[in-house]
């Protein structure tokens, strides 16, 4: 069991493309850590604004308001508390994150993830993985000035084809130790 040191905060970002299992990890790693999680994505504007994901996706194609509403929200909620914030950009955008994730996974992985989470045609589900990828590269890149196939800077990577949830729970765990982040009880 770890906890955070008494008296400090602690703030793990974890960011990774559509499929690389970083709601998985995020939840599981905040859990275990007892914090809150922060994954406020455009599947939930989505939802909010009763609209699907795709709709969501092509909007934001025209209309910086969706990006820009989901990664400021994210960011506040994030800085109030000890947190572990999951998304596409939380390694980028909470620069205050006290350890930044990475995780990496192959297209045919993600899109085998997502067939299994969603459903639906694995060739379909492959042609929109990287039409969203396009998308979320060029929409980050206008509006932030990012390259989000630019993470070099994490903390820590990790591939999450080569180790289930709990082991890459573990490893961030781990790193987290040896930084002082965390104690073992």
């Amino acid at each position: 069991m770890y906890r955070i040191p008494s008296g400090k905060e602690l703030r793990i970002a974890i960011s990774g493309k559509s499929g690389c299992g970083n709601t998985t990890v995020s939840t599981l790693l905040a859990k275990t850590l007892g914090v809150s999680l922060i994954n406020f994505t455009f599947r939930q504007l989505a939802a909010e604004k009763g609209m699907t994901l795709p709709q969501v996706i092509e909007a934001a194609k025209n209309d910086d308001s969706y990006d820009i509403t989901v990664d400021t929200r994210q960011v506040e909620l994030a800085k109030k508390e000890s947190c572990v914030l999951g998304s596409r950009l939380a390694i980028w955008m909470l620069k205050e994150a006290d350890l930044k994730v990475y995780l990496i996974a192959s297209d045919d992985t993600r899109a085998g993830r997502i067939l299994n989470r969603e459903g639906g045609d694995l060739e379909e589900i492959k042609r929109f993985t990287s039409m969203r990828d396009s998308e979320d590269s060029r929409r980050y890149m206008k509006l932030y000035s990012i390259d989000n196939n630019d993470y070099a800077f994490a903390d820590i990577k990790i591939d999450t084809a080569s180790n289930n949830p709990e082991q890459i729970v573990e490893l961030i765990l781990a790193e987290a130790e040896k930084r002082g982040l965390v104690e073992k009880f």
